[in-house]
């Protein structure tokens, strides 16, 4: 994902964005491409001497020609926009797990980008704000109209927000299909991965029991 994203570059292949190889552009034009892209990194990625605030405000600074007002108004609707506007002030050590997760959504959408790439956004967070955070990305998706690309092992995730779904075994795309399509897909080591999990194997019952009481009342 960090060679997606143009913080690593690769051997060999390219990488496109709308006909665009980031391989092989100039660095002008390729931190002009970044300011169309957020990323949200696996540990967040705070700077510890600055606030959340000044976090959030970083992107403008590096990417923008904005006066100090308006970077800093577009910093605090960001952080409005995921319920932080009580922690402008406060260093990512004062707050919470979750906390520095939205602020550092706040930080991936600050320049309005095309396209956001999160990283295992659930890593290290419990439950319910794993599920929180979900819908976080999913409105702001939908909100801003970003193509929103989530790497994640968390199979809640993929079944609460995947639309477009794709699995990965050994650095080879091995499937790819819907949420509603994965409970039946042929593909050994996906089902392996899904069904490791005994919830899930009573899901897939559920789900099979579903269909079949579908397809008999449409028979009928």
């Amino acid at each position: 994902m960090k060679s997606v994203v143009g913080i690593h570059r690769i051997d060999s292949g390219e990488i496109l964005y709308e006909g665009r190889n980031i391989t092989s552009i100039k660095l002008k034009d390729l931190n002009a491409l970044r300011r169309e892209i957020g990323m949200l990194f696996q540990g967040s990625a705070l700077f510890d001497s600055m606030s959340v605030l000044e976090n959030v405000k970083f992107p403008l600074d590096m990417f923008t020609e904005m006066t100090e007002e308006e970077k800093i108004e577009r910093a605090k609707f960001c952080l409005e926009r995921v319920e932080l506007s009580h922690a402008l002030d406060l260093s990512p050590a004062e707050i919470s797990g979750g906390m520095q997760k939205r602020a550092a959504i706040a930080r991936a959408i600050v320049l309005n980008p095309k396209y956001l790439f999160c990283d295992e956004p659930n890593s290290g967070l419990d439950p319910k704000t794993s599920l929180l955070i979900d819908q976080l990305i999913q409105d702001i998706t939908h909100e801003f109209n970003i193509t929103t690309i989530v790497n994640t092992h968390d199979m809640n995730s993929v079944m609460e927000i995947g639309e477009n779904i794709v699995f990965i075994s050994k650095g080879e795309k091995a499937w790819q299909g819907t949420k509603d399509e994965i409970f039946d897909t042929g593909c050994e080591p996906l089902e392996e991965f899904i069904f490791a999990s005994n919830l899930y194997k009573e899901i897939k019952k559920a789900h099979k029991f579903f269909q079949d009481k579908e397809s008999s009342t449409k028979q009928k």
